[in-house]
């Protein structure tokens, strides 16, 4: 962990440099950091404090994920043994892939290079792009930690059933819900698939930001509820960001949302569905 923050401070440290000599704008950069955390604080306020400003259709939009999550709590168990049976078969490329894609430190690191690149090349889509990821990470962070030590739930790993908690556990082993390196992947995938229009492009995004919940069943480290609930935490947080930030402008790059992605859920049945 401490050779990757080295790294990224001495990239900073050095672009920055880089930066002020060639461009001669001094107090320019640090302008501009400020100016963007005052957006990543904004946006954070508003994904903490929009639950309270919900209206009927939004508690209804809640009622079917807690509803969808009923159902497929009843199924933990069976795919849990399921996809730990595939794991062997599994190309080890791609558990590779989702270990590394939802790691913390790598995706911190993705996420700087996204920022400081935007930041420093003047590009705003980049910079916008890093601002809408690390706004949604930070809050999901917060939402996921409180939620894995508050619910204690027990991982397949520990061979004691998905109906085991212990609250406000300490025991890695009671940190299965939801899945950390499901929210990160699916938090930065649909971050910067929303950068752009080619729905080719947006879902070979998508099927990488997939591959990280998918190994994390294979290996038994999650069941199918906590990676699903990941996931929509993920989705519901960058939306809301992301529209917080168009309603009042705060983006630099102008851009025309192409899709709207709106979580369906009922009897038997639950997904996400984008509108053209």
């Amino acid at each position: 962990m401490t050779k990757y923050l080295i790294a990224i401070v001495l990239f900073c440290y050095a672009t920055s440099s880089i930066s002020q000599e060639k461009h001669n704008l001094k107090g320019n950069l640090w302008s501009d950091v400020k100016q963007d955390g005052v957006k990543v604080w904004g946006g954070l306020k508003h994904a903490y404090t929009q639950p309270l400003k919900w209206k009927k259709d939004d508690w209804l939009t809640f009622g079917g994920i807690a509803a969808g999550t009923a159902i497929l709590y009843m199924y933990d168990e069976d795919t849990s043994e399921y996809f730990i049976n595939q794991e062997e078969d599994a190309p080890q490329v791609l558990k590779e892939i989702g270990w590394y894609y939802g790691s913390p430190q790598n995706f911190f690191m993705i996420t700087a290079g996204i920022y400081s690149y935007g930041l420093l090349a003047k590009n705003e889509a980049w910079r916008d792009a890093g601002i809408l990821i690390v706004t949604s990470a930070v809050a999901t962070g917060f939402i996921q930690t409180l939620s894995k030590n508050a619910f204690g739930r027990a991982r397949p790993t520990a061979g004691v059933g998905s109906n085991q908690f212990k609250l406000f556990s300490k025991d890695p082993a009671y940190h299965s819900f939801p899945s950390g390196h499901t929210i990160l992947s699916i938090t930065a995938s649909h971050a910067i698939a929303k950068q752009f229009d080619n729905i080719w492009v947006k879902s070979g995004i998508y099927a990488v930001g997939l591959i990280a919940p998918v190994s994390r069943l294979w290996e038994g480290a999650h069941w199918l509820t906590d990676v699903v609930l990941g996931g929509v935490i993920s989705i519901v947080v960058v939306d809301g960001i992301d529209n917080f930030f168009h309603k009042n402008n705060m983006y630099l790059h102008k851009k025309e949302k192409m899709v709207k992605w709106d979580l369906k859920a009922g009897v038997g049945t639950i997904g996400v569905v984008g509108t053209f």
